[in-house]
């Protein structure tokens, strides 16, 4: 029987690093981790996602987008719904619009990029609640928040019965906590799952993994502008102390898209089939580690699969 690396390492009386305790966590179904392919822009290139993960043999849980759902237009959104109800997968969209978009200039700047997620005034609060009411009227029930104020009231709302129960409320890495406080702090104010830095430590997941029951989501391989780590061959560690953690697949070297359409769609598919390429290729190092850790299937619970009207 082929050893593994460990294994190699150990008659030698080296380990990698010290061990971190293994989360007890899981998801709803009992699943150690699900899979993210993000970047899905609109129904062109999910349906690229989708063949492509048939072609693979890969279950992918969720998709989200990062254009903003102001950006799809009616008919978008209601076959974005369909195709992630007709295969139990998670349709999340970014809220718009936000400060990126806006007339400012700072979110533009060299020191801006950490402020392109929020919400700039009251006038944008108003468009982002309205863009997450229209979402949900066409079926939508994932959106990615980057900004705690608008959480907090859409979980407010949720609470209150103005948006149904069923729509998950997904902390964008342009929010991404990188200590266990800040990660309690979004818990309290309603967060679904919350993703945290790509470059954070087995030690830092593990603290972050204690201060919250809620589904941890990871890039694996981050974008370049995100700092271009690729630690897909670790995917089966991170979930080990991470789960229940979303294996999030995003890709270096490729052009950022946002805001994207019909001029970028033949180029945002290839990216995402890729994605779904890398997704194969960490599960392979995960059935290779020898640990027995679990997928969740299409449709689990908690996974805010659209609604189509």
């Amino acid at each position: 029987m082929t050893p593994t690396g460990a294994e190699v390492l150990a008659r030698h009386g080296i380990t990698a690093e010290p061990v971190t305790t293994a989360s007890s966590q899981r998801f709803p179904d009992g699943a150690h981790f699900r899979i993210e392919i993000p970047s899905v822009e609109g129904p062109g290139v999910l349906r690229a996602v989708l063949g492509q993960a048939k072609a693979e043999g890969v279950t992918v849980n969720r998709v989200s987008q990062g254009s903003g759902a102001m950006l799809l237009s009616a008919a978008e959104l209601a076959e974005m719904a369909r195709l992630g109800a007709d295969h139990g997968i998670e349709v999340s969209l970014f809220v718009g619009p936000r400060e990126e978009w806006d007339v400012g200039r700072l979110a533009q700047s060299g020191e801006g990029p950490s402020r392109a997620g929020l919400i700039r005034g009251a006038r944008q609060l108003r468009y982002a609640i309205d863009d997450v009411l229209r979402g949900v009227e066409h079926g939508i029930r994932g959106f990615l928040v980057a900004d705690t104020g608008l959480l907090e009231v859409l979980a407010e709302m949720q609470r209150g019965g103005e948006i149904p129960a069923s729509v998950v409320w997904k902390v964008s890495a342009m929010l991404a906590p990188a200590n266990p406080l800040t990660v309690s702090q979004l818990d309290r104010l309603g967060a679904s799952t919350i993703n945290v830095p790509s470059d954070a430590t087995l030690g830092q997941l593990a603290e972050m993994r204690a201060a919250t029951k809620l589904p941890i989501d990871l890039y694996v391989e981050a974008p370049s502008g995100m700092g271009g780590v690729v630690r897909g061959h670790e995917t089966a560690d991170l979930v080990t102390v991470t789960a229940p953690m979303y294996v999030k697949l995003g890709l270096r070297n490729a052009r950022p898209l946002y805001p994207s359409g019909l001029h970028l769609v033949a180029e945002a598919s290839l990216i995402a089939r890729e994605k779904v390429h890398r997704a194969a290729v960490a599960l392979e190092w995960v059935r290779r580690s020898g640990l027995r850790l679990t997928q969740s299937p299409p449709g689990a619970p908690g996974l805010g699969v659209p609604e189509p009207s």
